[in-house]
Formats: C-alpha cells, sequence, structure tokens
C-alpha cells in the first residue's frame, strides 16, 4: 500500500496523518535566508522546543474535517518511539517502536505497519531537530503571542502539509493542523502537556507480522 494512501483510510488514523502528512503546495517554499529576522527566531524557536525534551505525554483532541470529534492521550521518547490512544468508541492505536509504526485497530483486531523511516515521523521523532534545514517553510505568522508555522517534507517523500502552532508565552506547541488539497483541515489540539516523565517501555511494544516469502 502506497504510504501516502493509508493515512485516510480511517477516521482514526487522521492524527497520524496530522503529525506526518503534508499536502503538496504550488507555491514556492520560503528559503531560510528570505524569512524576515522575526521569521527566522519563531521557526528556531519552535525547533529549540522540540530539542529541549526527550520525552512528552498529554491528552488530545481531534476535529476531523467533517466536524467529528476524538480525544486520547499520546506518550513520545526520543528517538523513535510514540503512541497515540484513542478513546472509546475510536478504535484505533498507533504506536512507534522506534523501527516500525503499527496502527491497530482494537474493534476489528485488524493491524497495519510501516517502516518508521518510510514516514515523515522520523523528523518528528529525531534526536535532534532543526526545520530550517530539514523543512521546507511555507509560511510564517506570529500574532497576539501565538506562532504559527507552516512546513513541509523537504525531501516530497510524503508529499503534503503541516501546520504548527505554538504558544510562545507558554512556550509549548498548542495545536497542529493538517490541509488536504481541497482545504480541508484536521484539527489536533494537546492539552495537559508533561516532559521529562519517562513512560513505561512497554507502551511501545509492537508486534510485527512476518511477510510471507514470494519463494
Amino acid at each position: 500500500m502506497n504510504v501516502a494512501n493509508w493515512t485516510y483510510r480511517n477516521f482514526g488514523l487522521a492524527l497520524l496523518a496530522a503529525a506526518l502528512l503534508i499536502l503538496m503546495a504550488a507555491d514556492k517554499p520560503l528559503l531560510a535566508s528570505s524569512l524576515s529576522p522575526e521569521e527566522k527566531t519563531a521557526v528556531e524557536e519552535l525547533s529549540n522546543y522540540f530539542n529541549s525534551f526527550q520525552t512528552l505525554q498529554g491528552e488530545f483532541t481531534q476535529v476531523s474535517p467533517q466536524g467529528r470529534v476524538s480525544a486520547g492521550v499520546f506518550f513520545l521518547s526520543k528517538p523513535g518511539r510514540l503512541r497515540f490512544e484513542y478513546a472509546p468508541p475510536n478504535p484505533f492505536l498507533v504506536v512507534s517502536d522506534g523501527s516500525w509504526v503499527v496502527i491497530e485497530n482494537r474493534k476489528q483486531k485488524t493491524t497495519d505497519q510501516y517502516p518508521l523511516a518510510a514516514t515523515p515521523l522520523k523528523l518528528l521523532l529525531a534526536k535532534e531537530i532543526n526545520l530550517l534545514k530539514e523543512a521546507d517553510i511555507k509560511s510564517v505568522e506570529t500574532s497576539e503571542g501565538v506562532s504559527t508555522i507552516a512546513v513541509e517534507d523537504r525531501n516530497r517523500a510524503i508529499p503534503g502539509r503541516l501546520v504548527l502552532v505554538f504558544d510562545n508565552n507558554r512556550k509549548e506547541l498548542s495545536q497542529w493542523i493538517v490541509e488536504d488539497a481541497k482545504g480541508k483541515r484536521t484539527t489536533i489540539s494537546l492539552a495537559n502537556l508533561e516532559t521529562g516523565v519517562e513512560p513505561d517501555p512497554k507502551l511501545f511494544v509492537v508486534k510485527i507480522a512476518k511477510r510471507k516469502s514470494n519463494r
């Protein structure tokens, strides 16, 4: 299955899509040299925020383009490990163990799996992040203590656009938003964030199905 397609298979995967997916836009990226000092500072502060912690956990609320709402909790442990756990009735569980991303439908008892290196999650979960060097900056807006930064994957491995909303007063990420080619938006709002809390390693254990040989 094409990695760009699996993100749209189910509503329950929209949170992962928002973390990963960025829709290809026709406009040109803003080179670091073309950013104003204020815009460059806003991007650097966001990178510094991601680099300021090794572990992060909290709650999320997701609103789909159709207005459907899901909630849950997430755990992040760099490098490479991540867990998004939706509250019922949403049946999905998304886990990365550092090598694989596994998406489980707990109701239907089905799973899909993808190499972490084949998804833009590898950027989000990297030990060090430099958005000015590793992403195409599409726009930077700062207003009333909030910076809104739209980025794309520089390598175009996965087409798409991710909008990151950073609260400059609280010094933390408050939202991320994904827009599709038709302008539809999936919004994820974060709350009760905690850094420096070591999560249980068992949260990131995944079961990888063995692939059948063609021989």
